[in-house]
């Protein structure tokens, strides 16, 4: 997408719009015509910035994503292995506003539209801060930390997983410590 001021602003537009419709229906129930009414801006201009509704949703909620990933590497140092850093905390405390949305979006397991995009992104981070670490198996390490990650989020947003925010973000977060924390002895010398 463009860096365009004009066009960013409309794509917020669109977000905001989907957001505030998405708070009164599920995504399956709003259509463009309504969504683009709302936003203020014509079907064709919607079409210019998205391919499609769920292209928008994606768009809208990848804030949250940006918050994830975030949250997984808001530590310095060396991170408690039994309580989760504040952001995680905050980032599972801020889910409810929008979760509706975000179950549509991310299926069980951590698959959907954003479950790809919370995988690839995540995967990313951890695998280079890994490199930079020189851990070993960054590749499959930070593949096991995405796939974890959004697997159990997803799930404990369709209610497949209980616990509240705050239970859910300490066990995700101890989880994922033990991944980070798995030897590797006996590993070839090209496993690094």
């Amino acid at each position: 997408m463009t860096s365009d001021p004009r066009a960013e602003r409309t794509r917020a537009k669109l977000r905001r719009a989907l957001l505030d419709e998405c708070a009164l229906r599920p995504l399956t129930e709003v259509g463009v015509a309504s969504l683009v009414r709302a936003a203020g801006v014509g079907r064709a201009t919607f079409y210019l910035h998205y391919a499609d509704l769920e292209a928008l949703a994606v768009d809208a909620c990848a804030d949250v994503v940006r918050d994830a990933v975030d949250a997984l590497h808001a530590w310095r140092g060396r991170p408690d292995p039994r309580a989760a850093p504040d952001a995680l905390l905050g980032f599972f405390a801020g889910l409810s506003a929008h979760a509706p949305l975000y179950r549509a979006l991310l299926a069980p397991g951590g698959g959907g539209p954003l479950g790809r995009v919370l995988h690839q992104d995540l995967r990313a981070r951890s695998l280079a801060e890994r490199e930079l670490a020189c851990a070993p198996q960054a590749p499959l390490v930070a593949s096991a930390v995405a796939a974890a990650f959004a697997g159990v989020l997803a799930d404990w947003l369709h209610g497949l997983v209980e616990g509240s925010p705050e239970e859910i973000a300490h066990k995700v977060w101890r989880l994922l410590v033990a991944l980070h924390a798995v030897r590797w002895e006996g590993a070839g010398a090209g496993d690094g």
